[in-house]
């Protein structure tokens, strides 16, 4: 069982129907109508995030706490139980950090992130 935020408000915006860039005045939709809900699921919008957060799974209980609160639909559950945080769309506004009752997502700095690959990297 997967979960759906889109709540049958329409079917997502495929990425050849989304307004792009090298689109005209002429490809969009009358009157500017935004075709379908959820459309920004098209873009990734993590990438200025700050903090990464990071699930420590033998704390987490997959009350999805998490799921519920997230604006970004960032939490990806699978069968009723939290999976993984879609890292494209997350922005790190830490609202799962607080509402976890089991304190089993933390934040990371990204810049942290980055030493350690690029620490790696230069390993290789």
């Amino acid at each position: 069982m997967t979960f759906n935020r889109n709540f049958g408000q329409g079917d997502k915006v495929k990425a050849a129907e989304a307004i792009t860039p090298d689109k005209g005045w002429k490809d969009l939709p009358i009157g500017g109508i935004i075709p379908a809900a959820g459309n920004a699921e098209s873009y990734e919008t993590g990438d200025w995030r700050t903090f990464r957060p990071v699930c420590i799974s033998e704390k987490c209980v997959h009350c999805l706490m998490c799921w519920r609160f997230c604006p970004d639909s960032a939490i990806i559950p699978e069968d009723g139980k939290f999976k993984q945080f879609d890292y494209h769309h997350c922005k790190g506004c830490g609202i799962c950090v607080n509402v976890c009752p089991t304190k089993a997502i933390y934040f990371v700095s990204e810049d942290e992130i980055s030493k350690a690959d690029s620490e790696e990297k230069e390993k290789i």
